[in-house]
C-alpha cells in the first residue's frame, strides 16, 4: 500500500524524520541566511546531503560547522555567486564529484530593491534581474540534466523556485521587484508543464512579509521604512515557516507535486 502525504510527514518539519529525504543530494543557493539557511537545516537534518551555495563564505562555513555539529557529516559549502554562469557550473562539478548527482534543487537566491519607478536607482533594477531572473534562470539550467537523470532511474526530482506575492500582489514602490518575481511564476508554470511529463517536479513556493534580510539593502530610505512598517503591523511568517512548507512539498511521494504554494501571515486572510 502506498503511502499518504500525511503519513510522509510524521513529524513537524522542525524535527522532522532522520531519514525522511535519507539519499537525496540537495543544492540551495541564497543559503547563507533566511529561508536558504533554514531549509538547509531542514533537508540536513532529514537526511539529505545538502551543498550550501552563497555569496558570503563566511557565513556558508559557519553554517556548515553548525549543521556538521548536529550530526550532518555530508555538507558542502560552496561560495558562489549566481549570476556568474560560469562559477555555477564549476560549482556543480564540484559537487557531483563530493556529495554525488542533485536530485533536489531550491533556487532560493534574490534581492529585493524597492523605489517609486521614478526615482529608482535603476542600477537596483539590473541586481534584481541578474539576480532574481537570470541567476534563477542559470541555477535551474545547470542542474536540470541531473535532475531528468534522478527522474529517469526513477526517483523523485524536484527544482523549487522560491518566488513571492509581488508576482501576483500590486505593490507600488516595488514595480520591478515584482516584475522579476512575476517572471518567475510564469517560468516555473512553463516549466511545469515541460518537465512534470519527464518526471521532474517544478514548483513555486511564493512567501509574503516574511521576517529575513531581504530589504535590508535598498537605497530608498522612504520605502525601507516602509517595509518595516508593513512587517510590524502584523505577526510576520519566519524563515522557518517557509522552509516547513518547502520541506513539506519535497516529502511528499514522487507521484505528488505540490505545484505552488504561497505561505503568508494569517492576518492577510
Amino acid at each position: 500500500m502506498t503511502k499518504n502525504l500525511s503519513e510522509n510527514i510524521s513529524q513537524s518539519a522542525s524535527g522532522v524524520s532522520a531519514g525522511l529525504l535519507a539519499g537525496r543530494v540537495a543544492v540551495i543557493t541564497g543559503a547563507t541566511a533566511g529561508i536558504g539557511a533554514a531549509t538547509a537545516r531542514r533537508f540536513a537534518s532529514a537526511g539529505a546531503a545538502v551543498a550550501l551555495l552563497g555569496r558570503r563564505s563566511s557565513r556558508l562555513d559557519d553554517l556548515a560547522a553548525s549543521l556538521r555539529e548536529e550530526g550532518s557529516a555530508e555538507v558542502l559549502p560552496l561560495a558562489v555567486d549566481v549570476t556568474d554562469p560560469g562559477a555555477l557550473a564549476a560549482a556543480a562539478v564540484t559537487i557531483r564529484g563530493s556529495l554525488g548527482s542533485p536530485d533536489l534543487v531550491v533556487a532560493n537566491a534574490g534581492v529585493m530593491l524597492g523605489a517609486p519607478f521614478d526615482v529608482a536607482d535603476t542600477a537596483e533594477w539590473d541586481q534584481m534581474i541578474d539576480v532574481n531572473l537570470r541567476g534563477l534562470l542559470a541555477t535551474g539550467r545547470v542542474f536540470i540534466d541531473d535532475l531528468l537523470a534522478a527522474a529517469d532511474a526513477g526517483r523523485a526530482a524536484d527544482l523549487v523556485n522560491v518566488g513571492s506575492i509581488a508576482a501576483e500582489v500590486i505593490f507600488a514602490d516595488y514595480p520591478v521587484y515584482g516584475a522579476t518575481k512575476a517572471a518567475v511564476t510564469q517560468l516555473t508554470r512553463n516549466l511545469r508543464a515541460s518537465l512534470g511529463p519527464r518526471g521532474v517536479r517544478v514548483r513555486s513556493v511564493d512567501p509574503g512579509f516574511a521576517l529575513t534580510e531581504l530589504g535590508d539593502s535598498m537605497a530608498h530610505e522612504a520605502t525601507r521604512v516602509g517595509l518595516d512598517e508593513m512587517r510590524s503591523a502584523i505577526t510576520p511568517i519566519t524563515a522557518d515557516d517557509v522552509a516547513d512548507a518547502i520541506m513539506y512539498s519535497v516529502a511528499a511521494p514522487a507521484r505528488v507535486n505540490i505545484a505552488e504554494l504561497t505561505v503568508v501571515p494569517t492576518q492577510l486572510g
